[in-house]
Order: C-alpha cells, then structure tokens, then sequence
C-alpha cells in the first residue's frame, strides 16, 4: 500500500505523459480509473509542488505539466460519436428492456475536476441506453456511492449500500442496470439476487447492440 502522496500519482502521470508523447487524448473505459488519473491531471495542472516533485522523480524527457485530456469512453460516444449516430449504427435494438443507469460516486465527483455530467441529475446513461433502443429507467440511488472501496474491509456495510441501489432500481421497474465502473460492478453483482436486477457493464450492452458480443 503506497502512503506517498507523490508516489500514488507516478503510474497515472506515466501514462499521461505517453500520452502525450503520442499527441494523443487518453481515454478510459472505467469510472475508478478515469477519477484517479483525471484528478492526478488536474493537479499536475494547479499543483506546482506536486508537479516538481512527480517531475523530478520520473526524471523522463519533458516535465509533464498537465497537457493531456482525459475522456471517459462515454464522453467520447456522447460529444465526439453523438448518440444520434451511435443510434444509426444499432444491429440489434435492444427494444422493451428497462435499464437502469447507475453513475456511482466516482464517474460524477468532484463536479469541478470531473465535468462528465451534472453531479446531481445527469443523463449521459440514460441517453446511451436510449440510443441503443432500450427504455432508460430513472431512480433515486443512481448517483450514490455502492460501497465497492469497502468490500474488503467491511462486507456487511457494502452489501447494504449495493442492496439499497438495486432495490431502488427494482422499485421503479428496471429489470438491470448498467454501470461503467468494474468495481462497482462486482459489488452490485454480489448482491443482485437480493433484488432480482441484473448487472451489466457499459461496453458489454453495446457490443450486443452492436451486434459484435
């Protein structure tokens, strides 16, 4: 377990400067991973201290000052793809399912560093879901933290922080819901029999809609 402060930022800073390197966007398909290296980005941006040190340590062949732009994979469907031609390329609709978007914590906060979506009542997902022809499902623990970083620690308080978000979907009628998180992924499906909602991740429901699963 990494106590440094300045050593928890070296990988993501690694592969930021490859990045740029390449003269290339970084784009991620995970929320945990996507949070972790867009905020280690900011602060290579804002931080002068934390820029000099990280710098100073990889010692690689230009300092890396925040140059890079970090995507989620749905950001790129959404501004750089648009969902209306995303919604053109669907081999298989998947008409007459209700899914439920869960964002999590990770995906939407800090509101300020993350910019995905408003932290309080986004729709990224729900448009997603939408354009691959099945019915988005909106309820009220879409936004809240599955307890996934506490699995290990303390099973029991997980398992009712992933309960109450599939119960909640199940009230309102979604029979799955999807997610772009792998963590809170596993912790969902752990307990999904408790609420009979299916878990799904964002890429697996696009390749069947796609028609390449």
């Amino acid at each position: 377990l990494a106590t440094d402060e300045i050593a928890t930022k070296l990988s993501s800073v690694r592969t930021l400067a490859s990045a740029k390197e390449n003269g290339n966007k970084l784009v991620t398909l995970c929320s945990a991973c996507h949070h972790v290296i867009k905020r280690v980005n900011e602060d290579m941006k804002t931080d002068k201290s934390t820029r000099d040190k990280v710098n100073n340590y990889l010692n690689i062949s230009e300092d890396y000052k925040g140059e890079v732009e970090v995507l989620h994979y749905l950001e790129v469907l959404r501004d750089e793809i648009g969902f209306d031609e995303l919604a053109k390329l669907v081999k298989n609709p998947l008409t007459g399912r209700k899914i439920g978007a869960y964002y999590g914590c990770l995906l939407l906060r800090p509101d300020k560093v993350m910019g995905f979506d408003d932290p309080e009542n986004p729709s990224t997902i729900e448009e997603f879901i939408k354009a691959l022809g099945a019915t988005p499902v909106k309820y009220p623990y879409r936004t809240e933290c599955c307890g996934g970083y506490l699995s290990l620690d303390n099973k029991d308080k997980a398992a009712n922080m992933a309960s109450s978000i599939l119960l909640s979907a199940s009230k309102h009628e979604a029979n799955e819901i999807v997610t772009a998180c792998p963590l809170c992924k596993y912790n969902l499906e752990i307990n999904e029999l408790k609420s009979k909602v299916t878990v799904t991740y964002f890429t697996e429901l696009l390749a069947e809609a796609l028609g390449v699963k």
